[in-house]
């Protein structure tokens, strides 16, 4: 395996010229995503499980987005269900009085809420063609103050780490 820092970032060959705004379900037709988890510092990197090249999270397939709103669920974002490598839901919320294409983002079993996905990404996306894993986390003070989560389509194979 080469080292991280020889890693080359050559891109997908694909027809779109807007290949972020095609749905999952076209992305996922030609070839199934398969990645794996692969630990590193506060989280994870991304790893084809195909060809074993990293998956860089500007990849168009993807979308790896900071959560939303965190600063006002503090509490719950300590849970050990938002750790990283942990399975989140989506939850599209059609009647939130602020923003109709909100998505909001919970622990895998919805009991706790960690915010949601940013508006510009949430409207383009349809909740139920995805799926999201906490892929990165950040501290302040000693206590979790934010997350990075990976979106992928619903079609996606994801390795998630043993525990």
């Amino acid at each position: 395996m080469r080292p991280i820092d020889s890693w080359n970032s050559d891109g997908l060959d694909v027809a779109s010229p807007d290949p972020r705004a095609r749905s999952a379900s076209v992305l996922s037709r030609a070839t199934r995503l398969r990645l794996w988890l692969e630990r590193s510092g506060g989280g994870f990197r991304l790893r084809d499980a195909e060809t074993e090249e990293p998956v860089w999270w500007e990849d168009p397939r993807i979308r790896v987005v900071h959560v939303a709103g965190v600063s006002y669920r503090l509490d719950a974002l300590q849970e050990d269900a938002f750790a990283p490598g942990r399975r989140l839901a989506l939850v599209p919320e059609p009647e939130n009085e602020h923003d109709p294409h909100a998505i909001a983002i919970w622990d895998e079993d919805r009991r706790v809420q960690a915010g949601y996905v940013p508006a510009e990404i949430a409207r383009e996306l349809d909740a139920d063609e995805w799926q999201a894993v906490s892929l990165w986390e950040f501290f302040e003070d000693g206590k979790r103050g934010g997350l990075r989560v990976l979106l992928a389509p619903r079609t996606a194979w994801i390795g998630l780490p043993r525990a």
